[in-house]
């Protein structure tokens, strides 16, 4: 029984194998560039909108509000990544209903390198909008002690989102084909189901852990900026002062 679309080879060639995990990523891809174009090739700005752009703004809407209420911050700076990671994650597990497809997301390979753009991108916000020196100097606080646990503590949180999704999606594939072998007819179709809803929240999961890691490297930016404007004085007090 093969639970991971790593031990599915399509084309090999000395070394390099081309196999499930990579034919199915570029196939999720795909299917995500081509619908984009299709919906918004004739995007309207006026009140009459097609049942795709519908589709396609309250998705958006969704993801900017889901963003603002886990950052407390404007979503628009964080929307690209981390609605392209729930989007990826999401079609890559709905397809799972197509026969002979394997999620990619069910590779321990695919899901580390999702991590590591998270293990990436949390660094380079904070870094953006903190400063070099502002943002590395957390990893010392309140001692030069935890410089090491606060850099394992980077590392382990990555490895746990690779795992987690890894888990919960290669288990679900073990669970259906336990079933199948054992009732062909009525629990694999119910467990697929089942199966469909688990991908979507764990898509939804792993956007959102994305975001509460973000945010965590961007808070204190702007804790900084609210004490500094707490400690400004009103304009009148500054131009009584002048006088």
């Amino acid at each position: 029984m093969t639970i991971s679309p790593d031990g599915i080879i399509f084309w090999q060639w000395g070394a390099f194998a081309l196999n499930a995990t990579i034919v199915f990523t570029w196939l999720v891809m795909a299917l995500l560039t081509l619908i984009s174009w299709l919906v918004t090739r004739k995007i309207s700005t006026t009140t009459e909108i097609s049942r795709w752009q519908n589709l396609l703004e309250v998705l958006v809407i969704g993801i900017r509000d889901q963003i603002r209420d886990v950052s407390r911050q404007e979503p628009g700076r964080y929307l690209d990544f981390v609605g392209s990671l729930f989007l990826f994650i999401a079609m890559a597990n709905l397809l799972n209903v197509v026969p002979r497809y394997m999620a990619p997301t069910g590779s321990l390979s695919t899901t580390t390198a999702l991590a590591i753009c998270v293990f990436v991108a949390v660094p380079v916000y904070g870094i953006v909008y903190e400063g070099p020196m502002t943002y590395l100097i957390h990893y010392v606080r309140p001692t030069w002690l935890m410089l090491p646990f606060n850099i394992i503590g980077e590392i382990s949180r990555t490895i746990a989102l690779a795992v987690r999704l890894y888990g919960n999606i290669m288990s679900g594939t073990v669970i259906v084909a336990i079933l199948l072998s054992l009732t062909p007819y009525f629990f694999p179709v119910v467990m697929e189901l089942l199966g469909l809803l688990t991908g979507m929240i764990q898509a939804y999961i792993f956007a959102i852990l994305a975001m509460v890691y973000i945010a965590s490297a961007t808070s204190a930016h702007q804790r900084i900026a609210k004490t500094n404007n707490q400690n400004q004085p009103p304009a009148d007090e500054k131009g009584e002062a002048h006088g």
